[in-house]
C-alpha cells in the first residue's frame, strides 16, 4: 500500500492491525521502534502495507527500543512510540516504562497479547501487562474489541502528551489485531471521565500574591525543574530571571532551561550539585519552585531543606503539591502560563547584597578537579568535549553513575532538550539507546552518549542498530573498569570494602576485600576490548590514555561518518564531589 492509499482507508476493510498503524500515521508518528514476535506479527505486516509513512527501526532488545522512544520524545517533545510482542518482549519494556513515568516522558507503548480467549490460561508467552504496569503508567488499556481501537489509540496519544506527560500502555490481543471491519470511524470522541489534562489558568489574585511575596523577599531563589522544559517554558523562565534578577538553581531534569553563562545562574543543586547552589538554597528566605517535585536527591533531609524560606510551588500536577515539602503558596497550574502572567507584573528585585553573596559563593566553591594530573581524568575529558562541541549544538545522553554527574557538572548545556538523563529511576543502559532515538528524530544533529563501561554494557547490543539503521551516534566511553559510583560509596562509607564492583576477571586483587588503591590508580587489565567489539558491529572505534591524545581523538570521533566509540582509559579512584550523603543536609556536604 502506498502512502496515498494508506491515507484513504476509512471505507475499506481494515484489520485491527491496520487501524493501529493508521492511527500512528494520523498522530504524526514518523519513527517507530519495534521488535517483532508471534503475537505482534500482524502489526508488523500492517506496517509494510503503509509504505514509507513510518520509519520502523529494529532495536536489538526491547528495552533498547523503549529507551530509544524516550530519546525521541525527550529531544522533540513529541510522543515516542515503541512496540513489542507478548510475554518476554512486553516485559522487556517494563524498565523503560517505569523510567518514563518517573521523568514524565510522553510515550505510547504497544504490546501484543495472546488471543482474548487464551488470556488467563497461562498461554505461551502470556503476561498480564496491564497488571504488571498498573503502577508505572499514566494510563493503560487492554483492548478486547476492534470497535474500541480507534478510541483507545486516540486517547492513548492524548493522555501521554497532555497535562503532566507520561507513558501509556496499549495491550493488543492477537485476535483483535487480525479481526476486520468495513466501516470504522477513525476519529471517534474520547471517553475520559474525570481526566483534566490542563489545570485552569492561575487566578490573577494568585499572581498578585506571588508578586507581593517576591517584592518582600530579601534572599529569593528560583528553583527550576524538569516541568519547565516539559512545559516549553524555558523562554518565559529566562525572561522572569532577567526581569527580576533572582539567582536561579535547577534540578538535574531542569538543566538547559537556564544558560550556564547567565549572570544569575547558580547551576544545579542536590546530592552532587554545585555547593554554591546548595548553600544559596539553604540561606534563602523565598524559594520559587517551578515544575519540581522536591526529590530526595535534591532535598536530602527534607525538613532541613530551605528550612527558613517561604515556599511558592507551581506545578501542573496537583498531587505534587505539599507531597514532600509543604508550600506556603501551592499553585496547581501550567508553569508557562503562570510565568507569562508573572512577567507582566514583576520588576527587578532590590536584593543587591543577596546577589553579591550568591556571586561570592559561586567564586568560592566552583566545580573543580586536579588539572595537573598527566593522565585523563573524567572531568577533564568531559570539559574538553564540551569546549570542542560548543558551537555544534550537540545532543548529549548519559548512562547512570559517576560519568552522569560529571557530565552535568562539566558539560555546558545552553538550550533545553539537549541534556538527556535517566534522572528519576537512574537506569544504567539508558545512554546508548536514548542517543539512538534522538539521532533518528534529529538526523542532522551531533548526538553523543557520554557513558561508563558498566552502564554501556547494559545495552551494548544497540551498536548493531546504530550501524544497520545508519544512525551515526558517538559513544564517549569513560572506561574505569569499575562500577564507579558504588566504589565511591564503598570508599566513603564502607571502609573501602570491595563488594562486586570490579568489572574484570575475579582473579584481580580489586575484585574483593579491602582496597588500598591510591587516587589515580588505573585497572591493570582492560576487559573487555571495546574497540574490537565496536568494530565487530561495524562501528568506528579507538582507544586512548594520554592526555595529549584527547583533543585529536575527539575530533576524529566527531568527523567519522558513522557510529563511533571512543574508549578513554581513566583511573577508578576519582570521586564525584561535592557530595551530600543520602538523608543528610547541606551542612554535611563532603567537599574533598
Amino acid at each position: 500500500m502506498s502512502t496515498a492509499e494508506a491515507a484513504n482507508t476509512d471505507n475499506r476493510v481494515m484489520t485491527g492491525a491496520d487501524i493501529v498503524v493508521k492511527s500512528l500515521v494520523d498522530h504524526g508518528v514518523d519513527v517507530l521502534f519495534a521488535y517483532p514476535g508471534g503475537c505482534s506479527m500482524p502489526m508488523h505486516q500492517a506496517l509494510t502495507r503503509f509504505g514509507d509513512s513510518i520509519r520502523t527501526i529494529l532495536p536489538r532488545h526491547e528495552q533498547g527500543g523503549g529507551f530509544a522512544a524516550q530519546g525521541y520524545a525527550r529531544a522533540t517533545g513529541r510522543v515516542g512510540v515503541v512496540m513489542a510482542t507478548s510475554g518476554p518482549g512486553a516485559t522487556n519494556l517494563v524498565t523503560a516504562i517505569a523510567d518514563a513515568k518517573l521523568d514524565s516522558i510522553p510515550m505510547v507503548c504497544l504490546t501484543a497479547q495472546v488471543p482474548t480467549k487464551a488470556i488467563g490460561s497461562d498461554a505461551f508467552q502470556e503476561t498480564p501487562m496491564v497488571e504488571v504496569c498498573r503502577g508505572i503508567t499514566k494510563h493503560h488499556y487492554l483492548v478486547t474489541s476492534i470497535d474500541e481501537l480507534p478510541r483507545v489509540m486516540k486517547e492513548a496519544f492524548h493522555v501521554a502528551a497532555s497535562g503532566r506527560p507520561g507513558p501509556v500502555l496499549v495491550d493488543l490481543p492477537k485476535d483483535v489485531q487480525l479481526s476486520d471491519v468495513t466501516q470504522v470511524d477513525l476519529d471517534p470522541p474520547m471517553d475520559l471521565p474525570g481526566y483534566e489534562p490542563m489545570p485552569p489558568a492561575v487566578p490573577a489574585e494568585t499572581i498578585r500574591q506571588i508578586t507581593a511575596a517576591i517584592k518582600l523577599a530579601r534572599r529569593p531563589i528560583i528553583y527550576s525543574g524538569g516541568g519547565v522544559i516539559l512545559g516549553n517554558a524555558s523562554e518565559e523562565l529566562r525572561e522572569f530571571i532577567n526581569k527580576t534578577g533572582i539567582p536561579t538553581v535547577t534540578t538535574i531534569m531542569g538543566i538547559g532551561s537556564v544558560p550556564p553563562d547567565n549572570e544569575h545562574s547558580l547551576d544545579w543543586l542536590g546530592m552532587h550539585g554545585a555547593a554554591y547552589a546548595n548553600y544559596a538554597v539553604r540561606d534563602c528566605d523565598l524559594l520559587i519552585a517551578l515544575g519540581v517535585r522536591f526529590d530526595d536527591r535534591v532535598t536530602g533531609k527534607v525538613e532541613a531543606f530551605a528550612k527558613d524560606a517561604k515556599i511558592i510551588h507551581i506545578d501542573i500536577d496537583g498531587s505534587e503539591l505539599n507531597k514532600n515539602k509543604e508550600a506556603h503558596i501551592p499553585v496547581r497550574g501550567d508553569v508557562k502560563q503562570a510565568l507569562t502572567e508573572l512577567n507582566k507584573t514583576v520588576t527587578r528585585c532590590d536584593i543587591d547584597p543577596w546577589r553579591k553573596h550568591c556571586t561570592e559563593l559561586k567564586e568560592k566553591y566552583p566545580f573543580s578537579y586536579d588539572t595537573e594530573f598527566d593522565g585523563i581524568l573524567q572531568q577533564h575529558a568531559i570539559r574538553t568535549l564540551s569546549d570542542i562541541t560548543a558551537e555544534m549544538n550537540p545532543q548529549v545522553t548519559v548512562g547512570v553513575g559517576q560519568h552522569q554527574m560529571w557530565a552535568a557538572q562539566f558539560f555546558k548545556f545552553r538550550r533545553p532538550r539537549t541534556w538527556h538523563s535517566s534522572s528519576g529511576l537512574g537506569t544504567m543502559g539508558f545512554g546508548l539507546p536514548a542517543a539512538m532515538g534522538i539521532q533518528a528524530a534529529l538526523p542532522g544533529s551531533l548526538v553523543i552518549d557520554i557513558d561508563g563501561d558498566g552502564s554501556f554494557q547494559m545495552n551494548i547490543q544497540e551498536l548493531a542498530t546504530c550501524f544497520c539503521e545508519e544512525l551515526p551516534v558517538k559513544v564517549f566511553l569513560l572506561n574505569n573498569q569499575h562500577l564507579g559510583m558504588v566504589v565511591q560509596w564503598e570508599d566513603r562509607f564502607m571502609d573501602r570494602n570491595r563488594a562486586h564492583t570490579y568489572l574484570g576477571p575475579i582473579s584481580h586483587e580489586e575484585a574483593s576485600g579491602n582496597s588500598t588503591a591510591e587516587r589515580f590508580t588505573y585497572a591493570d587489565k582492560r576487559y573487555p576490548n571495546f574497540v574490537e567489539i565496536a568494530k565487530g558491529y561495524g562501528c568506528g572505534a579507538a582507544t586512548i590514555r594520554k592526555k595529549s591524545d584527547l583533543e585529536g581523538a575527539i575530533r576524529e570521533m566527531i568527523e567519522h561518518k558513522g557510529p563511533y566509540l571512543l574508549d578513554i582509559e581513566v583511573p577508578y579512584q576519582e570521586h564525584v564531589l561535592p557530595m551530600i550523603p543520602g538523608g543528610m543536609t547541606v551542612d554535611d556536604m563532603i567537599m574533598q
